[in-house]
C-alpha cells in the first residue's frame, strides 16, 4: 500500500471523564481519579476521509478509539489484492497489538471524516499498573475482536453473491431501526465481500430495480429490511 502521510489536526487537550462516547470505549469503566497525569498522553484528533491511520507491518505504538465515523481493517494478500478483514465504528478500540508491543496486522484507514482519540500504549500500560480495571477492558476488547472476525468469516465471506450484499446492507443498517443505510463505493463493496467491484454494482442496481433498496442520495439507501433478511438467508 503506497505510504501516505496522517493529516490530522490537533483539536484540544482530551477530557476522557467528559467524552460522549465513554460509555462505549476503553475506558468506560474508570473512574475520574483514574485519568490523573494521563490527559498529557492522550491525542484527540480529527481525520479526513482515506487516511491512512497506520499500515500493515508498522511497530504498534498506539490505540486507537473512534468517537465518530467508520474505520475499515485492510489485508493484503500474497496476489497484491486487498480485503477488507472488519469494519469499526463509534466506540470502537483498534491496534489492540500495541498492546502487546507488536506490529499491526492490517492497516487502518478511514472511510468517513473520523474524530479518533490516540493512546500511546505506554500510556496504557501506566494506567493499567494503576488501575487493574482497564485489563478487564482489554480482554473485553480481544473478545470483540475475536467474536467480529468469526462474524465476518461466516456472515459476509460465505453464501451467494447476492446473499453477501444483502447480509452487508443489513450490517450496516445494524441496530438504528429506520432502515436507512449508508454503504460505501463498489469496490469497497467489493473488498468486504470478496467479489468483483462489476458484480457488486450489478447487484445493487438488482436491488434498486426490485424496490430491495431505494437510493435517496449518493450511496444512502432506504433499505426493505424483511426482503433483505430473505435475500440474506439464501
Amino acid at each position: 500500500m503506497k505510504v501516505k502521510k496522517i493529516l490530522a489536526a490537533w483539536r484540544g487537550e482530551p477530557q476522557c471523564e467528559k467524552c460522549q462516547v465513554r460509555h462505549l470505549a476503553l475506558f468506560s469503566d474508570l473512574a475520574e481519579s483514574d485519568f490523573m497525569g494521563l490527559h498529557l498522553h492522550i491525542e484527540d484528533l480529527e481525520f479526513p476521509a482515506g487516511t491512512i491511520i497506520y499500515h500493515s507491518d508498522e511497530p504498534g505504538r498506539a490505540l486507537f478509539t473512534i468517537r465518530s465515523g467508520v474505520v475499515k481493517l485492510v489485508q493484503c494478500l500474497p496476489n497484491g489484492t486487498q480485503r477488507i478483514v472488519r469494519l469499526l465504528r463509534q466506540g470502537a478500540t483498534l491496534g489492540l497489538e500495541a498492546v502487546l508491543g507488536e506490529p499491526y496486522r492490517h492497516a487502518a484507514i478511514t472511510m468517513q471524516d473520523a474524530l479518533i482519540c490516540r493512546i500511546p500504549a505506554t500510556a496504557i500500560h501506566q494506567l493499567n499498573a494503576q488501575s487493574p480495571t482497564l485489563y478487564t477492558q482489554l480482554m473485553r476488547r480481544w473478545q470483540q475482536s475475536v467474536e467480529q472476525a468469526d462474524e465476518w468469516l461466516t456472515f459476509l465471506s460465505t453464501g451467494t453473491a447476492r446473499a453477501r450484499v444483502a447480509r452487508l446492507f443489513l450490517h450496516l443498517n445494524g441496530d438504528s431501526g429506520d432502515a436507512i443505510c449508508q454503504l460505501f463505493g463498489r469496490e469497497d463493496v467489493a473488498a468486504i465481500l470478496g467479489i468483483t467491484s462489476e458484480t457488486a454494482c450489478r447487484i445493487v442496481a438488482e436491488f434498486s430495480r426490485d424496490k430491495v433498496i431505494n437510493a435517496l442520495s449518493s450511496n444512502r439507501f432506504e433499505c426493505d429490511l424483511l426482503r433483505l433478511e430473505e435475500i440474506s438467508s439464501n
